[in-house]
């Protein structure tokens, strides 16, 4: 069997007759992580994804011997394995426009907004964080590199829709405001500590790509932590409640400026995150797909990040 024959697999498990209403067998394997965008591939060209199905679980604990072999045997560090298909089925849940993601948009920039008001720049780092714009530009980056021309257009739309509709909603609530007395023009436009929103420099693309970078690692590399930074680093959030901000008490230049830090702040993230990918797949030698299996990643802890892939096939 090739799965056995493979030096980076390990501790392979057969259960007859447990799949498929009985006509199918459950395979169970532990595979180094550097080396399972090749196993998936050879279980493709099995037909396993067409009679049965293959599933992924990550971050496992495995005290093996066995597993240890198979870790050496595979060329790289695990850490810095990409798997492609985890990370396409992320990107495209990420691509669909949801309820959950114009909610949280919607709250940061009211956040943002009010941070933006009262000069509070604690408010504006909290809007970042609770902001969740990053996850369709990964989407974005992610369809360029691996030329999935259908998953790019919902992510921009995703994106796109979601900052108009929190910008109009956030215009609302501003010129309510602004219309009832309860904000004035000139605490709206005005604020030392927060004036960076409304002044785009060089400084600005310069950190979007940083931030880009770090994001695309942090998402292929499971490390939320370091995307948690990349959320505070941008001035995106931030510039979509100024922007309903100004509107609402009409400081055109003003909601203007903020508008071109928007732009420059996602340009620099969409070139330094597809640029990063593009890297990603070149050194892992690894062509563009154009099919996929959903792999759904169970979330545990992992010292040595083996890979334990589930198949179900005909026999």
């Amino acid at each position: 069997m090739a799965i056995r024959a493979d030096p980076t697999t390990a501790n392979l498990a057969i259960m007859r007759g447990v799949a498929l209403g009985g006509h199918g067998d459950l395979l169970l394997f532990d595979v180094a992580r550097e080396n399972v965008n090749s196993i998936v591939d050879m279980l493709r060209e099995l037909g396993i994804e067409a009679t049965g199905s293959i599933s992924l679980l990550d971050h496992v604990t495995v005290i093996s011997n066995a597993a240890e072999t198979a870790e050496a045997a595979a060329n790289g560090h695990p850490a810095d394995a990409v798997i492609w298909d985890e990370i396409e089925d992320r990107a495209e849940e990420d691509a669909r426009l949801s309820w959950s993601f114009l909610s949280f948009l919607v709250l940061a920039t009211l956040i943002a907004g009010v941070g933006r008001y009262l000069d509070q720049p604690i408010l504006i780092i909290g809007a970042m964080v609770v902001g969740p714009e990053f996850a369709p530009i990964a989407a974005i980056c992610l369809a360029i590199v691996r030329r999935r021309w259908t998953l790019l257009r919902p992510a921009m739309t995703n994106l796109l829709s979601g900052f108009a509709l929190a910008t109009a909603i956030a215009c609302v609530v501003w010129a309510v405001a602004y219309e009832t007395g309860l904000i004035d023009r000139f605490a709206a436009t005005t604020g030392a500590a927060t004036d960076f929103i409304i002044k785009p420099d060089v400084w600005s693309f310069v950190i979007a790509l940083l931030a880009g970078c770090a994001g695309v690692l942090s998402l292929t590399a499971s490390k939320s932590s370091a995307l948690v930074g990349v959320f505070i680093s941008v001035t995106t959030v931030p510039a979509v409640g100024t922007i309903g901000l100004t509107l609402a008490v009409s400081a055109w230049a003003e909601a203007w400026a903020a508008l071109t830090q928007l732009f420059i702040n996602i340009a620099g993230m969409i070139i330094a995150g597809t640029a990063t990918l593009a890297a990603q797949q070149l050194t892992n030698r690894l062509p563009p797909k154009t099919r996929r299996t959903a792999l759904r990643p169970r979330a545990g802890k992992s010292h040595r990040r083996k890979t334990r892939p589930a198949l179900k096939r005909q026999p």
